[in-house]
């Protein structure tokens, strides 16, 4: 029996299966190709059991790797050899309990959880967009999309629904706020001047990868390694992705006709509790964020690094537990402020169920940290980074069409991984090592991975939240089908990875530093 949003259920029958046309046929098998996919557990465990085998095989064939520009010579462990098995005994719990991402994310994802379940984040997006000019709303929605990796997956929850009501409001098509909302959210997800817990499992799993060479000893690898380059792009593409609203998707639906006894707007306008909160939370992290500023930008101060250096500096390395302080306080203030919390039980709980939900993610990262692991202590990574480097130079493809290679590799994977911290565990071992043999550093390769992790999530049936998206469309439109929104969404795809890729481009041409003290090449 279908569900009440019209959706199928699964082994159910449904209009969608009646596509016609070229189009709904490729979505088809791509539909059908990623639901044959294992779960990305089973996938990590499967890539686990395949690098015991090869590297057992290669230690026994003797096969060793010299890394260019070094005397270092590494042979190839085997894990289901008598040394690999005792490493594995001593080290399974520590490489998982040692995996950078699992606490910089797990802290994160508490203070984030409490700012969402206080309803902060919602009345800071209704703040924002309620007063917004008709003709700047597909822009203001664009960008503030653009920011929405720091609410993890609540900004494709909370977002697109909330830009439909006020685009209903402002007297354009809903629909158009709703899918350019989630287009926005997902094609330039790891964009944004904001930071947040993806920021950190992204440098986590970069900081390891980059660890098998030497030359990552001299590299100061932060959670704003890719600051300045997502900072700009943010901005680039929120004006990308408002101009694709308001021009190229919104004629697209025509005129929205309301249905009979249809509301024809609803108030997003702040309750008093709700402004008062919101002004009370900007005041005090606005002191919080003074303070932290003041201990590390004058000279001499505490917060300085070594030398009283700007960058490398202990704001930098610590900026997790900066932000852990800033969202804690904000949710705090805010919760306490409109009573959604009235102790500190409350605030307990919200935190706990916030880390609940990341149980998944937990289990996953304990397969992945096992497979970095091995890649690492095999040196399987470096034969892999190695020979990679040494055919992208075969075939001519160097500089920055080995990364633009990269970003299509990532884009195309995207679509049945989409799991950000999956896709990057498999890649990241690979490629960073192979980038920076190339003079590379592993904040260029972070920065395009962002690229191809973002650009196609919007399309692939793969994301968990397509038919949600789906089923708010029909809300508005209750014919509407999963081609159709599809179809709807591809208008972002192409236009984002090439001008996100032409972004990344400026900044490889110019030089420019990525982030703080994170710059284009290793030297």
């Amino acid at each position: 029996m279908p569900a009440v949003t019209g959706l199928p259920v699964p082994g159910g029958t449904s209009p969608d299966k009646e596509r016609r046309g070229r189009l709904d046929r490729v979505l088809s098998f791509v539909e059908r190709a990623s639901n044959a996919l294992p779960n990305p557990m089973v996938l990590f465990a499967g890539l686990f059991a395949l690098l015991a085998v090869v590297s057992t095989v290669l230690a026994f064939a003797g096969v060793a790797v010299t890394v260019p520009g070094t005397d270092d010579t590494k042979s190839i462990g085997g894990l289901l050899t008598g040394e690999g098995l005792r490493w594995l005994l001593e080290n399974l719990i520590p490489n998982f309990a040692t995996f950078p991402p699992i606490g910089a994310v797990l802290v994160l994802i508490m203070v984030v959880g409490l700012a969402e379940k206080t309803g902060l984040l919602e009345t800071a997006m209704r703040a924002t967009l309620a007063r917004v000019p008709r003709a700047v709303l597909p822009y203001a929605v664009a960008i503030i999309a653009s920011q929405a990796h720091m609410m993890s997956d609540v900004g494709a929850i909370v977002l697109p629904p909330l830009a439909a009501l006020v685009f209903k409001s402002a007297g354009r098509h809903p629909v158009a706020g709703l899918i350019g909302g989630f287009a926005c959210v997902t094609a330039g997800y790891a964009a944004g001047f904001t930071i947040g817990s993806l920021d950190a499992l992204y440098v986590g799993i970069t900081q390891q990868a980059a660890s098998v060479l030497p030359a990552a000893e001299g590299l100061h690898i932060h959670v704003l390694i890719n600051y300045f380059f997502t900072a700009a792009s943010s901005v680039v593409l929120g004006l990308l992705g408002g101009f694709l609203i308001s021009r190229v998707l919104e004629p697209r639906l025509g005129t929205y006709q309301a249905a009979d006894g249809e509301a024809t707007g609803e108030d997003l306008t702040l309750t008093p509790v709700q402004r008062k909160g919101l002004a009370v939370t900007c005041a005090v992290v606005g002191v919080y964020l003074a303070a932290v500023l003041a201990l590390w930008l004058p000279p001499g101060a505490p917060l300085r690094g070594e030398g009283g250096a700007f960058v490398p500096s202990p704001v930098l390395t610590g900026v997790v537990p900066v932000l852990f302080g800033a969202f804690l306080l904000a949710g705090l203030t805010y919760g306490f402020t409109v009573k959604q919390l009235t102790g500190t039980e409350d605030v307990v709980t919200a935190m706990t169920d916030s880390v609940k939900n990341m149980s998944g993610y937990i289990v996953m990262m304990f397969f992945a940290a096992q497979v970095i692991a091995v890649f690492t202590w095999s040196n399987l990574g470096v034969l892999l980074a190695v020979k990679a480097a040494a055919l992208f130079n075969s075939i001519g493809v160097t500089g920055f069409w080995a990364i633009i290679a990269f970003v299509l590799l990532a884009s195309c994977l995207n679509l049945v991984i989409l799991s950000g911290s999956a896709l990057w565990s498999l890649v990241g071992p690979v490629f960073i090592p192979a980038f920076m043999l190339m003079d590379m550093s592993p904040a260029l390769s972070q920065a395009a991975f962002r690229i191809g992790d973002s650009a196609t999530g919007a399309i692939t049936p793969m994301n968990p939240y397509l038919l949600l998206v789906l089923a708010m469309v029909r809300e508005y439109e209750p014919e509407a089908r999963l081609g159709t929104l599809i179809s709807r969404l591809a208008i972002f795809v192409v236009p984002f990875l090439v001008v996100w890729l032409a972004i990344l481009g400026i900044f490889y041409g110019l030089d420019l530093p990525l982030g703080p003290g994170a710059h284009i090449g290793v030297k």
